[in-house]
């Protein structure tokens, strides 16, 4: 153990006792589940059924949905296998109680302290770890070495700010890295910082996982009765957007809004509802909700649509996508694969880091388009309305695209299969 693990496992040793004032206070602004968060300090309320349990961890929704197929694969190859997943939001939660299959565990992530950690691991006795693209977690990968449970990242995301920051801590870093069974990098760039950090760093082959995966859910009578209830010539859909995407967007339409058209705004987090409607309003936009279930009638402009578990709905619906995360500092983007999977191009803003390896594939086969702020989207939204035709090339590129997985699926299971508990 490196002096500077020691001395962060101190640290946290203490820090645990402050622990479960500090949980209930995300409690109370809706960070946490009131009744489940007691997972988090490594304590559930269910047995463990008898059997080998695979762990999986992905610590938000893009993460832990991209493991899905993954999670499906192992299933069909492997019943006996009990599987856990766990996550660390209650966003991702809410949406894998509908997308899991149902013989699958899942709990929230034990916080890294080593009581923690040593409770979710004496209870749960997984028997390989699974982590999917960058969270890193000092206490818990070094708990998993110490017991000798094989442990593997995939679809490794390593930003350049990430492996700056890992100069500070080299030797740590390394150290830990070097304890997993297997690394598989989503990309050349993130593989090519896994290597910098030293030879002794287990290579897989690179694999993204945000490249499988099936298109998103859609309910035909559900669509059938949107269809119906919207009745607009020309529909935009804004989705997964963050705080300031929403007027932005809404100003870039604005003129195609007064002119009969329809804005479907799809937040990231439906929990800013009523704060998103309050600043829509003020601009003077009318708009109804889907939670309130208020009717889009003739003078609404702005469909405000705050539920969970329908974007595959809206993505059908849409003429146009624009996807939110992008037009914003510091988050990144959000999945392009999602509305390609139902033949639907994308228009994004400049902040694609966390999908530019499959942006850049997006943008070679002209099967999504990239603006720098408000004026350009404003006129590119314009052009697409003018000529259906680029749309309908758009979208067919983008279908064919997101079918593309270049064996990637099997990549993983070749090597996953070898650290596999025993039939």
């Amino acid at each position: 153990m490196t002096l500077a693990l020691e001395i962060y496992r101190r640290i946290m040793h203490v820090a645990h006792r402050l622990a479960p004032s500090l949980l209930q206070r995300r409690v109370l602004r809706g960070k946490e589940d009131p009744e489940r968060f007691s997972e988090r300090l490594g304590r559930s309320p269910l047995s463990k059924p008898n059997g080998a349990l695979v762990w999986f961890h992905g610590v938000s929704v893009g993460e832990s949905l991209s493991a899905l197929p993954v999670i499906e694969e192992l299933h069909r190859r492997r019943p006996d296998l009990i599987v856990l997943m766990t996550t660390a939001t209650t966003t991702s939660a809410e949406i894998l109680a509908r997308r899991l299959p149902h013989d699958v565990i899942h709990q929230f992530a034990p916080i890294d302290t080593p009581q923690a950690v040593t409770a979710f691991l004496d209870h749960w006795r997984p028997e390989l770890a699974i982590f999917i693209e960058s969270d890193i977690w000092p206490i818990l990968l070094d708990d998993l070495s110490k017991r000798k449970i094989p442990h593997v990242l995939l679809s490794a995301r390593i930003t350049e700010r990430t492996y700056r920051g890992w100069q500070n801590f080299r030797t740590t870093v390394r150290s830990l890295l070097s304890g997993y069974h297997s690394i598989l990098a989503q990309d050349k760039a993130s593989e090519d910082r896994l290597r910098a950090m030293g030879s002794e760093i287990p290579l897989g082959p690179i694999a993204n996982l945000k490249t499988l995966g099936s298109a998103l859910p859609v309910d035909a009578k559900a669509l059938q009765d949107l269809r119906q209830d919207l009745g607009k010539p020309f529909v935009y859909l804004a989705a997964s957007t963050h705080a300031g995407e929403e007027a932005l967007i809404a100003k870039a339409v604005e003129p195609a809004l007064w002119g009969g058209d329809l804005l479907i705004v799809v937040p990231r987090h439906p929990s800013r509802a009523d704060e998103i409607r309050l600043d829509l309003e003020a601009m003077g936009y009318h708009v109804a909700q889907r939670s309130r279930a208020e009717p889009v009638g003739e003078k609404i402009q702005i469909y405000l649509a705050d539920t969970l578990g329908e974007l595959g709905m809206f993505f059908t619906v849409a003429d146009v996508t624009i996807m939110g995360g992008s037009f914003l500092d510091g988050i990144g983007g959000h999945n392009p694969l999602e509305p390609a999977r139902l033949s639907r191009c994308v228009i994004t803003g400049p902040d694609i880091s966390n999908w530019q390896a499959i942006y850049d594939d997006l943008f070679a086969e002209a099967a999504a388009f990239k603006v720098n702020g408000k004026s350009e989207l404003a006129f590119l939204v314009s052009q697409l309305r003018q000529h259906p035709e680029l749309l309908d090339t758009a979208n067919q590129k983008a279908l064919a695209l997101s079918q593309r997985q270049a064996g990637t699926l099997e990549n993983v299971m070749e090597s996953l299969t070898p650290l596999l508990p025993a039939c």
